[in-house]
């Protein structure tokens, strides 16, 4: 590229950065760097995006507007969205170089929304480019892009055949990015493990800018990254994994019971037998309040009993009668489909939805609005008296459009055959279930009332879920667990406060990892893995 070809970039790109408030040196010089870089004038016209860009506010909205509670004056001042891994390269090169943190986008489910806000300059490098998945079926394997998302590779895997799946989570849109070095639990997680289990291989760009793979990254960085959230230790490209043998056809149900049919009773009994059953069910129970967002206008407590057999729907009909003939399962309330149909039935698409649905990461089946999550882990059954005050809790939820779901994820079968120090992902045996609070409301003016509903409820629980460490699940990221000090270094004690919560007695090794691997803490936000301080 000629001097005045660059020239004329960087003069475009800097008007592009003119606005009132990112107009500042940070910007401008990352931009140059950029325009060194990367050769191709049209393509950087396409991959950087600065508030002055109609597309940036679509991009940006894409991602922020699920969870309304998210909102921040602390916007990326450019949003990146590279086509190669050269070009992620280019990126980490030049934000080191100017001092521009980097947030790094896979998806769009984030709790917390720290993939795309921070008080520090940053920019986010968003991986919606990068969502290819090769399929070997002879060596059941593939690999898969991070920016893909869980409907496009559920998809591609029954596209190419029909008795191969993957475990990992329910919703389509969620990135494979960050789900999966998160843990990634799923409706075949008793049968199969974490999305985090089945991983074989992964390729990153570290904070020097390496591409690694598994054999040159060693096993310390790959075991890091499956479990223990890849954006602490470089940018994830792509993951490798293998792919799972399954039936042509599986069994799903979805059972609702009120307080009125004896739901007290019944989730009492299921907490006794759920991470006991046969390793090919999983049977997960969602308790609601019918108000908003589920409809009805009723505030009648009732829990749906949702479940997916790995088999026929007669083994499962002997399998329930054995260990749960209180819920009253009955052939009627049985489906046989395949497993890539099952996908939908569990993201709650209509029967008969075309599966080109999964194609459409832009659609969400979640509710826009407010949200907060918190998430527990179950390891003696919740006493009648204790499932009583949940309810109670319920009824005490105020608010037009407030409404809440606790969700019960029975644990046991593959999860617990494989040890705490596997992987990073430490929920194993001794675990029942795992328990994830939500609370939705619909306008600002109720966000004070229902997050401090919602502290209230996770403050009652205390006494019934895990103690020294009260454990939580890194993909329900909640920061009220504790944070970093996002302008400056983080004693391994303040993130071991927030650390060990999610990790366990991994959290120690993660540290290790980090320290020798990211000693600069390049890649970092408010609940990365700090590195020890020299």
């Amino acid at each position: 590229m000629t001097t005045f070809k660059k020239l004329i970039i960087f003069l475009f790109l800097s008007i592009c950065l003119s606005s009132s408030w990112a107009n500042n040196t940070h910007d401008e010089y990352f931009v140059e760097c950029l325009s060194h870089k990367i050769r191709n004038s049209n393509t950087i016209s396409q991959v950087i995006h600065t508030p002055k860009n109609s597309s940036y506010s679509t991009i940006y909205n894409s991602f922020s507007d699920r969870n309304l509670r998210i909102t921040s004056n602390f916007k990326p001042s450019i949003i990146f969205t590279p086509n190669d891994e050269s070009q992620i390269q280019a990126a980490i090169h030049c934000s080191k170089k100017h001092g521009l943190q980097i947030r790094i986008r896979g998806g769009g489910h984030d709790y917390e929304g720290l993939s795309y806000i921070s008080k520090i300059p940053f920019v986010v490098i968003d991986l919606r480019n990068l969502r290819s998945i090769s399929i070997d079926t002879q060596k059941k394997t593939a690999w898969i892009q991070a920016g893909a998302t869980l409907g496009e590779v559920y998809y591609r895997i029954a596209e190419k055949s029909k008795k191969l799946a993957f475990t990992a989570g329910v919703c389509p849109t969620v990135g494979v990015g960050g789900h999966f070095s998160g843990g990634g639990y799923g409706m075949m997680s008793r049968k199969f493990g974490t999305a985090a289990d089945n991983i074989i291989d992964a390729k990153l760009i570290d904070a020097n800018g390496r591409i690694q793979d598994r054999k040159s990254m060693g096993e310390d960085l790959f075991w890091a990254i499956r479990g223990g959230g890849g954006t602490s230790f470089g940018l994830i490209i792509s993951w490798k994994v293998k792919l799972l043998d399954i039936p042509k056809k599986v069994t799903v149900f979805n059972v609702p019971r009120t307080l009125e049919q004896n739901v007290t009773q019944l989730v009492y009994k299921w907490q006794h037998i759920a991470d006991k059953v046969s390793d090919n069910l999983i049977l997960r129970i969602f308790i609601r309040n019918s108000e908003f967002p589920f409809g009805g206008g009723q505030r009648t407590i009732h829990a749906s009993f949702t479940a997916l057999y790995v088999g026929g729907v007669d083994e499962l009909l002997h399998e329930m009668q054995k260990s749960f003939p209180e819920l009253g399962l009955v052939k009627d309330d049985c489906i046989e489909m395949s497993w890539i149909e099952s996908t939908l039935f569990f993201a709650n698409f209509p029967r008969n939805t075309s599966l080109d649905v999964l194609l459409n990461w832009n659609t969400t089946t979640n509710q826009t609005g407010f949200f907060k999550g918190k998430s527990d882990y179950v390891q003696q059954p919740i006493s009648i008296n204790g499932l009583e005050g949940i309810w109670k809790l319920f009824n005490q939820l105020v608010g037009e459009n407030s409404g809440a779901e606790v969700q019960f994820s029975p644990y046991g079968g593959k999860l617990s055959d494989i040890s705490e120090s596997e992987t990073p992902f430490p929920h194993r045996a001794g675990n029942i279930f795992m328990i994830e609070y939500a609370v939705y409301w619909g306008n600002i003016e109720n966000s004070q009332s229902n997050l401090a509903w919602n502290q209230k409820l996770y403050g009652y629980m205390a006494k019934y879920v895990s103690k020294s460490p009260r454990a939580a699940y890194f993909n329900y990221r909640d920061l009220d667990l504790g944070v970093n000090n996002i302008n400056g270094n983080t004693s391994y004690a303040q993130a071991r406060i927030w650390g060990v919560k999610y990790f366990k007695n991994n959290f120690d090794r993660l540290v290790k990892v980090k320290t020798k691997f990211d000693p600069t803490n390049f890649f970092r936000n408010e609940q990365s893995i700090p590195p020890l301080l020299s």
